[in-house]
């Protein structure tokens, strides 16, 4: 079946999101996150587009981008052929690490603009990572991300001033754009959040706080909900093992 095109964004605005092939983790590290900023560092002096945002998640990447002077597909394969060269060579792989094709949607507008860039802000509080989008350190909301100074913030205090930002970042409003997983599975923030609603959490990383007897009953719901053990190790914080042991002895 053919390709269908891509959106085209009369603004010039893209969300982008990458994730891992097979949902492979691409960042292990902190070496592995500081690495990929490096080259979107380099590669945005070479290709001249502006970014608006960025957040690096264990298997995928959000990106708020306006692409200059090369399309968006030869930005993103500008920067991840890079990436996936050192990751190569330091994980002793080879092959591809990147989902073949990467999502991506036009934000046309400073309304959507500003509910893109707070989905992908809160994506590490959604998934229990943290408690505020600043909190992170691996997204441009962090001031103490050396790499924040790669986003152009003038766009975003002229629609919201630089002492609100806090504060509507943390509004839980609902947002309509394209999400990492469409295919059957949930995605980490959905899991997350699904986590913290069926065990009356505020964030998912609480769920080693509970009693002991009550963690099989839970992971089999949330087995049973599309949750992957993988998944539910990253987002709970417990190993994979803990949890195999949970769901045999439950």
């Amino acid at each position: 079946m053919p390709r269908t095109s891509r959106k085209q964004s009369e603004s010039g605005i893209f969300h982008v999101m990458m994730r891992g092939i097979d949902r492979q983790v691409i960042f292990h590290d902190d070496e592995d996150c500081e690495k990929y900023l490096q080259y979107l560092w380099e590669c945005q002096k070479d290709a001249f587009y502006t970014l608006y945002a960025f957040c690096l998640m264990g298997n995928h990447l959000h990106l708020l981008i306006r692409p200059q002077t090369e399309p968006l597909a030869a930005i993103c394969k500008r920067v991840g052929v890079r990436y996936v060269r050192w990751y190569n060579k330091k994980y002793a792989r080879t092959g591809h690490l990147f989902q073949d094709r990467f999502k991506s949607e036009p934000v046309e507008d400073d309304a959507y603009f500003l509910s893109v860039l707070r989905y992908i802000y809160q994506n590490p509080v959604k998934a229990g990572l943290c408690k505020t989008p600043e909190e992170y350190p691996w997204s441009s909301c962090c001031p103490s991300c050396a790499y924040c100074g790669l986003v152009d913030t003038e766009r975003l205090y002229e629609l919201v001033p630089q002492q609100e930002l806090s504060a509507f970042l943390a509004q839980d409003a609902p947002c309509l754009c394209i999400d990492i997983d469409r295919d059957g599975r949930l995605s980490d923030r959905e899991a997350a959040e699904r986590i913290c609603q069926m065990c009356h959490l505020a964030v998912s990383t609480d769920f080693r706080r509970l009693d002991k007897g009550m963690w099989g009953g839970y992971l089999h719901e949330l087995q049973q909900k599309r949750c992957s053990i993988r998944q539910l190790a990253r987002l709970t914080g417990l190993t994979k093992a803990q949890i195999e042991r949970c769901l045999l002895t439950r």
